[in-house]
């Protein structure tokens, strides 16, 4: 993801696994995988599902607030959706993305907790393999 240059114009480097960071400047993008499949027939393949929480702050001007979150995850979507045959280096090791496909689509959530932020939730489902 930090290779996508439209998504970075939008987040910068604020792209992080599992969550943010205490002091996260917005709008940012956190990420983790939530489960998913393998199979001992084709092995090196796996189908993690990753859930996106798209965050943007409540504040005036510039990307802010639900409609900031809601650019944020469109963002995404765009960078994710539909990607073939995608090959992304991790820690040296190579893998290909075979697929991603969004699984459920964007959820508007503000969390009562968090005053003034809002994220946009969604599912991604990969397939991918080491190359």
């Amino acid at each position: 993801l930090v290779a996508q240059a439209a998504l970075t114009a939008v987040v910068e480097q604020r792209i992080m696994a599992p969550r943010l960071a205490e002091n996260t400047t917005y709008p940012a993008v956190s990420f983790f995988t939530r489960g998913g499949e393998s199979t001992p027939y084709i092995p090196g393949i796996v189908s993690p599902s990753v859930q996106f929480d798209c965050w943007a702050e409540d504040i005036d001007g510039g990307l802010s607030g639900p409609r900031g979150a809601r650019l944020v995850y469109n963002v995404v979507y765009d960078v994710l959706q539909g990607i073939q045959r995608q090959v992304v280096s991790v820690g040296g090791t190579d893998y290909i993305i075979w697929s991603a496909i969004e699984e459920v689509q964007g959820q508007d959530l503000v969390d009562t907790d968090i005053p003034n932020l809002f994220r946009v939730l969604t599912f991604f489902a990969f397939v991918i393999k080491a190359a």
